[in-house]
């Protein structure tokens, strides 16, 4: 009886019921840069929990954080990330210039979300223009910053990087149009 008596104690001891877990990761790089963002909870799906997520190599998160983008203009950047990596995946073309070898794989199939992901990049295309389009697929895909862009174009300055982050937000202003996330103004 004293062995069930002790163990109600440890059960007691514990996390109470209904207490709200920190599921929070303590275990951060020192070299990192973190921001918190709120998300939807995986194990609640009327919840909202909030992470930290690494800003280093994530351009978009970064002007998010710094209140330099709004939500539709955040949201339509990883929408079009989202689609360039469906797009991205399955059947690659062949490159002449290496070796044939025997025992190859053999190409996957495009399934049809590739298919639509592919066709709603070539309309985002059009409708961004082609400097547009370079500044963005630079930014969202390739993950350089919008200085380290301007850097790369051969003009360095905050002149020339004011310029081009007018040009980035006014390209997340046409895909937030494009995808439905904001009205044509």
């Amino acid at each position: 009886m004293h062995g069930a008596t002790m163990a109600r104690n440890i059960r007691r001891v514990g996390i109470p019921v209904g207490k709200t877990h920190d599921r929070r990761s303590n275990d951060t790089l020192a070299a990192g840069q973190y921001a918190p963002i709120d998300v939807e909870d995986p194990y609640d799906r009327n919840g909202k929990i909030t992470v930290l997520r690494q800003l280093r190599c994530d351009p978009l998160a970064r002007l998010h954080t710094h209140h330099q983008i709004d939500e539709a203009q955040y949201h339509a950047g990883r929408a079009y990330q989202r689609d360039w990596e469906v797009a991205e995946r399955g059947a690659k073309a062949i490159d002449p210039t290496k070796e044939a070898v025997d025992g190859g794989r053999i190409p996957e199939p495009m399934t049809d979300q590739q298919g639509k992901a592919r066709m709603r990049l070539v309309a985002m295309s059009r409708e961004l223009g082609r400097e547009m389009r370079k500044l963005a697929n630079a930014v969202l895909i390739d993950g350089l910053s919008i200085e380290g862009y301007a850097i790369g174009q051969g003009r360095s300055g905050a002149r020339w990087a004011n310029y081009y982050g007018k040009l980035f937000r006014d390209g997340l202003d046409v895909l937030a149009v494009e995808y439905g996330l904001a009205a044509r103004k």
